[in-house]
């Protein structure tokens, strides 16, 4: 049997469909896929078929009928909104097939998609749009009345309402009203290139607001064919079984229970079924009793999860004794699974393997990836790097380090971002010796080239897959008069990975209760602390004036503990 190394190096060879070149992007020097699609265009367009796609509540939509509706929608977006190459359309919804259709759209124009976090509170709604500044918003009705209640919304942009219930805002259009019949079959004529921008993802910092990570239609194909050369690279190592070729399997179905706009669920859940032909079943939010009946209806064959999904379904199959036989693939995203979490999809489903990967909003989704017997042999690695990207771990001093050594990991290639949208303070700060992106994490490369990442630079808490910065949280909770000073860090959760705690030092008497009814109007729901702790003196700091916010987040680690 073939090595890895030995794979991916026949696969990527001359004359082969993953032929990889060296090549100039950007400024940058990459490994680039040959054959690569010009653009997400003619991917779309090269996958067009009769097969269903789409599948949301009662609704269904094949491939065909969803190119039509985005081309329909895209001649409208050049012809009466005026949106040009370059210019940015926002879109705030749930996990509507508009969501889709309309990324299908802006992108086939060479327009960016801007993908807006459909958590958000007003305020952040406002501070991405007039960051942003879109010419067009695409939004549900949820997202016009969080929008509408705010005292400082952002003007300039005409506004697509998309399942309206109520009067849209003056001069809005309503959907059905801009996708109608009769459909467009083709995509305006608009040359669009490998190295234009195509979307932007808001990623938060560890302070302040989120930032704007732009990736090129290079950056978003690069991933996707990543994934699929080391799925065949799986194949040739014998660490999966190919399907055989006779007869032919049936039509692959990917369960969609992520955001859309969050990076995993808009490249490995929804863009990777183009290639692959998959069906895509959307649901409008996780319930584990409506995701099982879901899987064994539509027969579900790949699902990526948060590990708290992952433990939803986990639970669900031991209390029922429900096996799922449909399911091939359990991947993961967004945070670390615990080890035994591993070894339960092993033991639990029927034929589900388990499968994960480290990535990043700035990365597409890509970095590494583990799978099946690799992932039960080590499950608490991310996997190994892929064929188009390099990483290093280094020191402080921003020099590699031997493997086996604790250092920041850095990554570069081909899908990784363009950079910030009109923040130059923050691609100098985060691109380092030209090409590496600094990711803030703290990994560990072992002798096989296997990636374990065991702690985390950048101030962050990844609850459930989202990130949250505990900067911003920490400057809501100081608004509060009875608040003095707060640190914010994440504790232990074993369903979402981590929890947001706060530790408090407080000049007045005041409530858990009263805290998160405050924070109400200022945070989205997932940022608010689960957890407060309270003292009525100065927060303890270093010899650079710093809270030591290590030592209070051990000690309330202890404390949840019960140790």
């Amino acid at each position: 049997m073939v090595t890895r190394e030995q794979a991916l190096a026949a696969l990527t060879a001359t004359g082969q469909p993953y032929e990889i070149n060296n090549i100039e992007a950007n400024g940058r020097h990459i490994r680039a896929f040959k054959n690569a699609p010009r653009n997400l265009r003619q991917l779309f367009a090269e996958t067009r078929s009769d097969k269903e796609f789409l599948v949301y509540e009662d609704e269904r939509y094949t491939f065909e009928e969803t190119w039509q509706r985005a081309a329909t929608l895209a001649h409208a977006l050049v012809n009466e909104f005026g949106v040009k190459k370059g210019d940015r359309v926002a879109v705030s919804m749930r996990n509507y097939p508009e969501w889709i259709m309309s990324y299908m759209a802006v992108s086939s124009i060479g327009a960016m998609f801007v993908a807006m976090n459909a958590l958000w509170t007003a305020d952040e709604m406002a501070y991405g749009l007039t960051m942003s500044t879109p010419t067009l918003l695409i939004a549900d009705q949820e997202r016009l009345d969080r929008l509408g209640a705010t005292a400082n919304a952002p003007s300039g942009f005409a506004i697509i309402g998309v399942r309206a219930t109520k009067a849209l805002p003056a001069g809005a259009k309503a959907w059905g009203d801009v996708v109608k019949a009769p459909l467009k079959t083709d995509m305006p004529d608009i040359d669009v290139a490998l190295d234009d921008d195509l979307q932007m993802l808001f990623t938060s910092g560890s302070t302040g607001n989120p930032k704007g990570a732009v990736s090129t239609h290079r950056n978003v194909i690069h991933a996707l064919m990543s994934w699929e050369l080391d799925l065949q690279a799986s194949f040739a190592t014998g660490l999966l079984t190919p399907p055989p070729a006779e007869p032919p399997p049936p039509q692959g179905v990917m369960l969609l229970g992520i955001p859309l706009f969050h990076v995993t669920g808009l490249l490995s859940c929804y863009m990777a079924c183009y290639r692959y032909q998959r069906k895509l079943v959307m649901m409008y939010k996780w319930d584990v009793e409506k995701g099982a009946d879901t899987i064994e209806r539509e027969g579900i064959t790949h699902m990526t999860a948060t590990p708290a999904i992952t433990g939803d379904l986990v639970a669900f199959s031991r209390r029922t004794g429900r096996k799922f036989p449909t399911l091939i693939t359990i991947g993961g995203g967004g945070a670390s699974r615990a080890p035994e979490q591993v070894r339960a999809i092993d033991a639990v489903f029927e034929k589900a393997f388990p499968g994960t990967g480290w990535g990043m909003t700035e990365t597409n989704a890509i970095g590494v990836g583990i799978a099946a017997a690799d992932y039960l042999r080590k499950p608490e690695s991310s996997g190994r790097v892929s064929a188009v990207l390099d990483i290093r771990v280094v020191d402080e001093n921003n020099k590699p380090v031997p493997a086996g050594q604790r250092g920041e990991l850095q990554i570069r290639g081909a899908s990784i971002m363009r950079g910030y949208y009109n923040n130059p303070k923050a691609n100098a700060e985060n691109f380092v010796d030209g090409d590496w992106f600094k990711t803030g994490d703290v990994a560990i490369i072992d002798d096989e080239g296997f990636v374990f990442i065991v702690d985390r630079i950048k101030d962050l808490v990844i609850r459930g897959g989202e990130n949250i910065g505990c900067g911003a949280v920490e400057y809501a909770l100081a608004e509060h008069p009875a608040v003095e000073e707060a640190c914010v860090y994440g504790v232990p959760d074993e369903r979402l990975g981590e929890e947001v705690a706060a530790t408090l030092y407080v000049s007045a008497a005041v409530t858990e209760a009263e805290l998160r009814a405050f924070l109400e109007a200022r945070l989205a729901k997932f940022q608010i602390p689960r957890y407060f702790r309270f003292e009525t003196e100065p927060l303890p700091r270093g010899a650079t004036g710093k809270i030591l916010k290590k030592d209070l987040r051990a000690q309330a680690a202890k404390e949840l503990a019960g140790v």
